[in-house]
């Protein structure tokens, strides 16, 4: 293409010559001596069109190497730009390559820590599966117990007067009035009173009750949220009516302690062998059982102060000390502590029963407490 170019204007340059010299012709034509000159003429031209053809190509080949020196650096550039280019991607490869690293390392540290912590709190809920199971088994037992203290007053002696289930079947329907030994010699005959044993034995009959809506209102209000805290009314009117007056003793500051202890749940009630009594007294009274005669000493009731048959003792939390109660005060403190159980079984969701039945079986604690406050309870008859 470009030979073609340099050629044509080549052609253009020698036409332009030749017409700027017509005297070659001119004398041919008129003097008839154009051979020496004319062949003269011819070799100036040959060597004018050579050196015009040199200088045409000279300047051709300056130009074509400055395209090709401007072709050679617009590619050199493109090269050094590829080149930036290239290094920048390289760059961004090793930058995500340790990034994938460290995700991956991040990965692997996450989900090793995720077994461990998985382990763990697998052991920690066959743990409290363990505890739970042996918390189930004792609240079973509990429930046990609880069922017998429903039908009975205390565990060693059954209420029969309460409960007449309890008693043989061919006393049952006959007479409900028993009397108390101690009590009979306690209590003088007054003026124009029969003796007690004059007094008309009256049949048994059924118990009749009617609810109370206040009573029963306040203890629906407190079986929607349970709780052992006195700020409902049920529990109020129960502090304030029944169990205040009840572990109310003599001795106030022990008494004091006897119920926060009975709150707690951390009072201990148990039976003392007779060799073990501080001796009060030195006189022995004999006292019946199943196995015959047993020796008995008076001591001083450590709640109200007077000097009683104490068989059993308190032991207050993890406190050392015991004291000494007598049977009056153990029916009460006892009568207290299964009111507060069955709250707290209802509190747990052990109780089956419907709301009526509940309400019912705590008026019956209740007046348990009642009775227990007035002085009356029993006694092992063997």
């Amino acid at each position: 293409m470009r030979s073609e170019t340099v050629k044509d204007m080549a052609g253009k340059v020698l036409t332009k010559l030749v017409d700027l010299d017509p005297e070659p012709k001119s004398r041919v034509e008129g003097g008839g001596q154009a051979g020496p000159t004319s062949g003269r003429d011819h070799g100036n031209l040959s060597r004018l069109r050579s050196s015009s053809l040199e200088i045409k190509e000279k300047e051709i080949r300056e130009k074509g190497s400055e395209i090709l020196r401007e072709q050679l650096d617009a590619a050199k550039r493109e090269l050094k730009l590829k080149d930036k280019e290239c290094e920048r991607l390289s760059q961004v490869r090793i930058q995500l390559e340790q990034e994938l690293e460290e995700l991956t390392a991040s990965l692997f540290e996450e989900a090793h820590k995720m077994v461990h912590d998985a382990n763990v709190k697998q052991a920690a809920a066959e743990k409290q599966l363990k505890e739970a199971q042996g918390k189930i088994d004792v609240l079973q037992a509990e429930v046990t117990a609880l069922k017998t203290l429903v039908l009975t007053s205390t565990p060693s002696s059954p209420n029969r007067q309460l409960h007449p289930q309890l008693q043989p079947s061919g006393t049952r329907g006959a007479y409900r009035h028993v009397r108390n030994k101690s009590a009979s010699g306690t209590f003088p005959s007054l003026p124009g009173k029969p003796e007690p044993s004059s007094l008309s034995i009256q049949p048994v009959t059924k118990e009749d009750r009617e609810m109370d809506s206040v009573l029963y209102a306040e203890f629906l209000m407190w079986k929607e949220n349970p709780s052992v805290e006195r700020s409902s009314a049920f529990l109020s009117r129960t502090y304030r009516e029944d169990i205040g007056p009840c572990l109310s003793f003599t001795r106030s500051e022990l008494s004091q302690l006897v119920q926060s202890a009975v709150e707690n749940n951390s009072l201990t009630i148990e039976p003392v062998a007779m060799s073990t009594l501080p001796m009060v007294k030195a006189s022995a009274v004999e006292c019946g059982g199943p196995n015959g005669f047993r020796a008995a000493i008076e001591t001083k009731c450590a709640l109200s102060g007077m000097s009683r048959l104490c068989r059993h003792r308190i032991k207050l939390g993890d406190k050392g000390s015991y004291y000494y109660i007598s049977p009056s005060s153990r029916a009460r403190i006892t009568a207290v502590c299964n009111f507060f159980t069955y709250i707290r079984y209802i509190q747990q969701g052990l109780v089956r029963h419907d709301a009526e039945q509940m309400f019912w079986e705590v008026m019956r604690l209740r007046r348990e407490m009642t009775v227990a406050k007035l002085g009356f309870y029993l006694t092992d008859q063997g």
